[in-house]
């Protein structure tokens, strides 16, 4: 299946997409922060990234901004997974160039469903 990278400060959110995803026959890499999740995007050129928005560091629309923009990384689809739920926070993501937009507490079907679309374009 897919090369997944979860990027998320919260051991008990990497955990629970984690579970999902290795069920689904997904390897999985994992990083605590924006920097770290580029670095290891730029290494590991994984088929997708999950973000999370609020982390320390750089956060996660700087991080999506940082791989949708460079030539390396660019073809690597990502999707913002955070509590933010505005519009404006939406819409934010979009423009950094986040191909979907998920908000927690994760739904499992939504999930599969962004990546199985974001995996398909």
């Amino acid at each position: 299946m897919a090369r997944i990278l979860i990027v998320d400060d919260s051991p008990t959110e990497t955990f629970k997409m984690e579970e999902i995803l290795t069920r689904k026959g997904h390897q999985i890499w994992k990083a605590s922060g924006g920097e770290e999740g580029v670095a290891l995007a730029k290494k590991e050129l994984p088929d997708l990234v999950l973000m999370d928005v609020v982390m320390p560091g750089i956060n996660g629309f700087q991080a999506t901004r940082q791989l949708t923009k460079n030539a390396e990384t660019s073809h690597i689809p990502v999707i913002i997974v955070t509590t933010k739920d505005q519009e404006t926070d939406r819409l934010w993501g979009k423009r950094q160039g986040a191909s979907s937009y998920l908000t927690k507490p994760i739904d499992e079907k939504a999930l599969v469903k962004a990546i199985d679309e974001a995996l398909a374009s």
